[in-house]
């Protein structure tokens, strides 16, 4: 499969979330086209197999790569990275580049010598599902961790509550769990996180290292394809956004994510 390097980046989540990694990607790389594909339509993914995850992913990239020509995917969702990260990456290897949210997370964090305890908050699905424990345990054993679960976040972000006296007292729930205590660095291990960052940083008081996925796979994609000489020089790029079911309340949601309004399409596949 020929590439050029005006061609789009793929990006795909479940739903919303990874709207941040794409405004991220877009702020490092602006000159870049984006194609974002949410799968609507089967969310969340969180309740469902990881073997038909990975079929949908499977779907999603074929259509990313076949019928838009991208020539990098970025699976923008924690649960589509544990269970469909690998198959893809197997398949496409020497082909394209592949990246999801979890290792570039877990790359960052062992790399930062000055970390002495960390936390981890994330949704019940991707805390049950040990991902970020078994890489962290594996990879740096030495580093005491906590992972928790805050199920109430993504879904408190969605409803535009976020940076209010509501978001404030959940959050200081959350943080305030004696799990966290005495943590020097945080990762936030949703890609809704990102929008309440500024609020976590001042429960901390600056404290506390933030790692935000966004950020952190928008550096690591830009890494990438610079290395791989993949990047576009030239204008600033078009972006295009599918989803495979569509609601106008979905639409509505996307400027909070993306941080401008955008245009949906649907697409089933």
């Amino acid at each position: 499969m020929k590439t050029n390097n005006a061609q789009p980046i793929g990006i795909f989540d479940s739903g919303i979330g990874g709207l941040t990694v794409a405004s991220a990607i877009h702020q490092w790389m602006p000159q870049e086209s984006l194609v974002y594909y949410g799968d609507t339509a089967h969310l969340p993914y969180g309740d469902k197999s990881k073997e038909l995850i990975a079929e949908f992913a499977l779907r999603i990239t074929r259509f990313l790569l076949e019928e838009k020509k991208c020539k990098a995917i970025v699976i923008a969702c924690n649960t589509a990275s544990a269970a469909a990260y690998e198959p893809l990456r197997d398949q496409y290897k020497g082909i394209i580049p592949v990246i999801n949210v979890i290792d570039p997370m877990i790359e960052a964090v062992i790399a930062d010598t000055d970390i002495h305890r960390l936390g981890i908050i994330a949704t019940k699905t991707t805390v049950a599902s040990g991902v970020y424990q078994e890489k962290l345990s594996r990879r740096k054993p030495s580093l005491p961790y906590a992972a928790l679960a805050t199920p109430l976040l993504a879904s408190m972000i969605e409803e535009g509550f976020y940076d209010n006296s509501v978001s404030h007292e959940v959050l200081k729930a959350y943080l305030g769990d004696p799990q966290l205590a005495d943590i020097d660095a945080l990762v936030l291990a949703c890609t809704h996180y990102p929008l309440i960052k500024k609020e976590i940083d001042q429960y901390y008081g600056g404290r506390v290292k933030l790692f935000d996925s966004a950020q952190v796979v928008a550096q690591k994609l830009h890494h990438i394809l610079n290395k791989e000489q993949m990047n576009h020089e030239g204008p600033a790029g078009q972006n295009e956004f599918f989803v495979s079911d569509y609601t106008l309340a979905f639409e509505e949601a996307t400027r909070i994510f993306f941080k401008t309004s955008v245009k949906l399409q649907k697409m089933p596949l």
